[in-house]
């Protein structure tokens, strides 16, 4: 009927690829890597923004040095944050503080598609979505909101880890997303003494994993504390650039990424993003 709200999952304008990041559970680093693929995009020359719905644990602005308030622009339109080349937007930057949002099923939906809808995201090559760990509420609203390109799957190499990020990758299946592929996050730490690996937690994983799924391996990022530290003072590795030991595997991993992506839309029959 005429003036009802069109159904299904609508795109959004002047956004050529959104990605979503998402994992089993938590603590495996999904941020830190959502963000410093957002950022490593961006300085390959791509028009990028990263969409904050982790709304249990917004850390997205913490790890980009930010604690800005986006203006609002027009009617009820919301202009992000430029960081660093990168448009961003977050819970965290609605509600600074170490208030809780008590978040219900209806209200999450209703952030998603206010973040998504009412956002000035303009054109985008790729709009990177940061999901809570799991598989709740908040990857059903995404999905039932915007057609997503590819989903990345985060996980280490321990067991516990690649048991749920198996729950992940079924949930991205079920709900017909396609998978770029999986990340193995922490998966050795390099002795600064004596420059040895180490497989803290039992290297190699999440390959073996993806091979049994069928899905892209798309790399193994060190447990680095340089990393860490990046994160914690708002100065992620990747913008120390491409010659940094400590950004080289972050590159390598966006690099896979866009790859994966541009595959996906060709065979979808959907034009590829040029890399600059």
């Amino acid at each position: 009927m005429h003036g009802q709200p069109q159904q299904g999952p609508q795109p959004l304008p002047g956004v050529d690829a959104i990605v979503a990041v998402g994992s089993g559970k938590g603590g495996v680093g999904k941020t830190t890597l959502a963000v410093n693929l957002a950022l490593a995009l961006a300085k390959l020359g791509h028009k990028t923004g990263l969409l904050d719905a982790d709304v249990y644990g917004p850390n997205v602005p913490l790890m980009l040095g930010t604690n800005a308030q986006p203006r609002v622009v027009g009617e009820n339109r919301i202009e992000p944050l430029t960081v660093h080349g990168l448009k961003t937007i977050s819970v965290g930057l609605l509600n600074p503080g170490d208030k809780p949002l008590i978040w219900r099923g209806p209200m999450l939906h209703s952030i998603i598609r206010q973040f998504l809808g009412q956002v000035e995201w303009g054109v985008l090559d790729y709009l990177i979505v940061d999901l809570p760990p799991g598989t709740g509420d908040v990857a059903l609203s995404l999905i039932q909101t915007v057609p997503l390109t590819a989903s990345i799957v985060v996980s280490t190499p321990s067991d516990v880890s690649l048991q749920d990020a198996r729950k992940a990758i079924e949930m991205f299946r079920q709900m017909k997303v396609d998978i770029a592929g999986i990340v193995e996050n922490m998966s050795y730490f390099v002795c600064p003494h004596c420059n040895h690996e180490i497989d803290v937690f039992s290297r190699g994983g999440a390959e073996r994993m993806a091979r049994q799924f069928g899905v892209d391996f798309l790399g193994s990022i060190q447990l680095d504390p340089e990393i860490r530290r990046g994160g914690d003072e708002g100065k992620p590795a990747i913008l120390e650039g491409e010659n940094s030991p400590h950004a080289k595997s972050l590159f390598e991993f966006a690099r896979k990424v866009a790859d994966r992506v541009q595959q996906i839309r060709a065979s979808s029959g959907e034009g590829v993003i040029q890399i600059q």
